[in-house]
C-alpha cells in the first residue's frame, strides 16, 4: 500500500502509483481478481491477541475450534457461519483481549474466558512408570496428548503453553483459570483494526458496532481511502447515513435474544463481498440463522430506498434483499444515481484495484513510457475489458475509446476508459393489450 493512488484533479501527484477518477459520463496480468475478501474487527472469547488474523472457509469449517475456541455448530459462532455462507476469506481482528488463563502446568496460547474451560489431565504412562501422559481438554474434546518424562520436554500445542519448570503429578484435571475478556472496548481499539486493515486488500469492510462515534469512524477511513488512497472497497454499518457509495446502510436489525441488533451485518458483508463483478444482491435470499425484523409497510420500503437503506423484505416465507443499493442519495452531473446501485460499484472497484494492480505490477518502473510501452498498457486494457464484456459485467465496449495517452510530464501515462457498467433486472413494467 505504500505506492500513491486515488483520484486527481490535476497531474500534480508526486508519489509513483495509480491515480484514477470515475465519472457518470488486480492482477499483474490483465485478469481479473478474485472476490470473496471481507476484514472485520470482533468481540471473541479466544483468539490471536493484537493481530490481524486470517480465516480460510475451510479453515472455519475444520478448525473453528483451534481458531475460536468453539466448534463449528456452537451457537457462539452464528453469525460467523452466515458470513461464510459466501465470504471465502475473512481477515479478523479480536478487539477485547484480555488475560491468560493458567495454572500450575500451562497458560493458554489466547486471552480470553474460553481459556478458563481449558484443564490438564495427567496420568502416569501405563507402559513406562517414569514418564506421564498430559492431556489437554478443552470442555471435554481431548485437543492433544503427550508422552513425556518431565514438564520440560512437553512441547506448546494450538490452546497451551506448557511451564518448563512445573513439577509433574499424576491428577484427573487440572482447570486454567482467571481467563477474561476485556470489558472496556473503545474507539481505542477499532482504530487499531483498522491502521492495520489498511495494508491487506478486501472487498468489502464490516462492522457490527452500533455506537455512532465507532459508525463515523469507519465511514470516514472508507471514504479516504477510496478518494485518497484509491483503495476501492465497501463498507456495511448499521443504521448509518452517510450518502456515500463506500458505505451500505443496513436498515434491519435481528431480533433473537441475546444477539446484538446488528447482526445481520454478518451475512450481508459475506454477501456483498461475495457477490461476482457481474452479479446482484437484488432479491437475494437471505439464508443464514438469525430472525430477521422484516415489518416494514410498503410506504416505509419505498422511503428506505430513497434513504439510501439496504433493507430486507418478506415475500412468503422467505426473507429477500429488496434492493442492493448503498447509501449514496445524492447524485451530480459529474455522479450519476447508476452510483446508488452496489452492481455499478463492484464493476468500477474491480476496475479501479486491477488496472491498479496491473500498473504498478507490470509497468511502474519497468516499461518505457513512450509509443511502444503505452501501447502495451492500451493492449492489456483493452484485454481486460473485453473480459468484462464477455462475462456481461459492462457492455458496448469499444476499444476506439479507450485512451492511453502520455501526461504532462514525462512520467505519467493519462487512460480514458469509458465503460457501461450492467445491472440485474429489478423492475418489469408490462402492458397487456386485449385485441
Amino acid at each position: 500500500m505504500g505506492l500513491g493512488g486515488g483520484t486527481f484533479l490535476t497531474q500534480n501527484k508526486v508519489i509513483p502509483g495509480s491515480y484514477i477518477n470515475f465519472t457518470s459520463a488486480a492482477k499483474a496480468s490483465a485478469t481479473l481478481s478474485d472476490r470473496g475478501y471481507c476484514a472485520m474487527a470482533l468481540e471473541l472469547d479466544w483468539g490471536v491477541d493484537g493481530e490481524i488474523f486470517k480465516v480460510e472457509v475451510a479453515d472455519f469449517q475444520k478448525e473453528s475450534l483451534k481458531i475460536f475456541g468453539y466448534d463449528y455448530t456452537s451457537d457462539k459462532l452464528k453469525g460467523l457461519r452466515d458470513l461464510f455462507l459466501n465470504a471465502t476469506t475473512l481477515y479478523a481482528f479480536r478487539l477485547n483481549s484480555g488475560v491468560k488463563a493458567s495454572n500450575a502446568f500451562a497458560t493458554a496460547l489466547h486471552s480470553g474466558i474460553r481459556g478458563n474451560d481449558i484443564k490438564i489431565v495427567i496420568e502416569v504412562n501405563a507402559d513406562d512408570g517414569t514418564k506421564f501422559d498430559v492431556t489437554t481438554l478443552i470442555d471435554d474434546t481431548i485437543v492433544d496428548s503427550q508422552t513425556v518424562a518431565t514438564s520440560a520436554e512437553l512441547i506448546a500445542n494450538d490452546f497451551v503453553v506448557f511451564k518448563a519448570d512445573s513439577v509433574l503429578a499424576a491428577t484427573a484435571g487440572v482447570p486454567l483459570t482467571g481467563g477474561t475478556n476485556s470489558t472496556s472496548v473503545t474507539g481505542t481499539q477499532y482504530q487499531t483494526f483498522l491502521d492495520k486493515i489498511e495494508g491487506y486488500s478486501f472487498n468489502v469492510l464490516g462492522c457490527l458496532s452500533t455506537e455512532e462515534t465507532i459508525k463515523s469512524l469507519y465511514s470516514a477511513f472508507t471514504k479516504r481511502l477510496r478518494d485518497e488512497m484509491g483503495i476501492k472497497f465497501q463498507t456495511v454499518l448499521y443504521n448509518m447515513p452517510f450518502d456515500y457509495e463506500g458505505v451500505i446502510n443496513l436498515k434491519n436489525a435481528v431480533t433473537d435474544s441475546g444477539a446484538i441488533p446488528s447482526s445481520l451485518v454478518y451475512w450481508l458483508t459475506g454477501a456483498e463481498c461475495g457477490c461476482a463483478v457481474n452479479k446482484s444482491v437484488t432479491n437475494k435470499l437471505y439464508n443464514g440463522e438469525f430472525t430477521v425484523n422484516t415489518s416494514l409497510k410498503q410506504s416505509q420500503l419505498e422511503k428506505a430506498l430513497k434513504d439510501g437503506e439496504l433493507v430486507f423484505h418478506k415475500v412468503g416465507d422467505d426473507v429477500r434483499v429488496l434492493e442492493d443499493v448503498n447509501s449514496f442519495i445524492s447524485p451530480t452531473t459529474g455522479k450519476s444515481e447508476d452510483f446508488q446501485s452496489n452492481q455499478v460499484i463492484r464493476v468500477l472497484d474491480q476496475i479501479g484495484n486491477d488496472i491498479a494492480v496491473l500498473f504498478n505490477t507490470k509497468y511502474l518502473g519497468k516499461v518505457q513510457n513512450n509509443a511502444a510501452g503505452r501501447m502495451s498498457f492500451w493492449n492489456d486494457i483493452v484485454t481486460y475489458n473485453k473480459q468484462l464484456e464477455q462475462i456481461q459485467a459492462i457492455e458496448n465496449f469499444s476499444s476506439d475509446d479507450l485512451i492511453v495517452g502520455q501526461g504532462s510530464d514525462k512520467k505519467s501515462v493519462t487512460v480514458t476508459n469509458p465503460v457501461t457498467p450492467v445491472c440485474a433486472m429489478s423492475k418489469l413494467y408490462m402492458t397487456v393489450i386485449v385485441e
